[in-house]
Parts: structure tokens; C-alpha cells; sequence
């Protein structure tokens, strides 16, 4: 219940037929499938108006990239797939890694991989580059 409230926070309601990411820190990797699921089944175009980091970034795998655009604020952040063992210590999922790797499109999979892949490291898409591969908003 509190991470369907989360989302609904940084994830705002409906309008014209669109979702507007204004700022999503990530998370949990299921409850954002489940939520990019019901996006894309929607029809409803995605707005990334501020950043996208982490497993926000899926909606880049669920939802049709015909489907996206960008702002000038439009961040999206990536890095490796990661797990909390039982004493709450985080490591490394590499194979998880790979798995989201090859789904995200062509365009940001090269994008990523011309930068190290997915690691610890944080790897930020914007500005310029974000434009090269999403459509702006109109």
C-alpha cells in the first residue's frame, strides 16, 4: 500500500491521455512493472518531465518508445541490479544486469554499454543526448 501511494506521488494522474514522471528515485523492481504494465496497456502516452532513475527506468522496456518523450528536464539514471542479502548488505544481481540490458531499447542499450555497462555507478542519460533517442514533447 505504501509503495502504490509512493508512486501515485511521483507519478501524476492522468490528463489528455498521458502519464507525467515529474520524479521518481527508483525502487523496488515489481511494483514498477506492475505500474508500466497497466500504462502500456492503457495506451496512454509517458511524459519524462524530471528524473527517472533506477527501476523507473523500465518504462523505457514496457511502454513502446513511440509512446515516450522527454522534457529539457528529463533525467534518466542507470546502474547494475542489486539485491539486499538477509543482514540488509547490498550485492550485486550481474545476471539480473544483463537481463534489463537487453531489454531496454537499442538506443539506450548502446548508449549504456559505450559507458561501461550497468554497474554501481549511477550512469545519467539527459540533455542532448536523451533528445538524440526520445522525442521531445510537444
Amino acid at each position: 500500500m505504501l509503495v502504490a501511494a509512493l508512486l501515485g506521488s511521483l507519478i501524476s494522474p492522468p490528463a489528455q491521455a498521458e502519464i507525467r514522471i515529474l520524479a521518481s528515485p527508483g525502487g523496488q523492481v515489481g511494483p514498477f512493472l506492475d505500474l508500466f504494465e497497466r500504462v502500456r496497456a492503457s495506451g496512454e502516452r509517458v511524459v519524462i518531465d524530471g528524473p527517472c532513475l533506477s527501476a523507473c527506468t523500465l518504462v523505457l522496456t514496457m511502454v513502446p518508445s513511440d509512446r515516450i518523450c522527454v522534457t529539457r528536464r528529463a533525467i534518466l539514471g542507470f546502474h547494475g541490479a542489486r539485491s539486499v542479502d538477509p543482514r540488509g548488505r547490498l550485492y550485486a544481481e550481474p545476471e539480473a544486469s544483463e537481463l534489463v540490458l537487453e531489454a531496454y531499447p537499442s538506443a539506450v542499450r548502446g548508449w549504456i554499454r559505450h559507458r561501461g555497462g550497468l554497474t554501481s555507478r549511477l550512469l545519467l542519460l539527459r540533455g542532448r543526448e536523451l533528445a538524440a533517442i526520445y522525442p521531445s514533447c510537444r
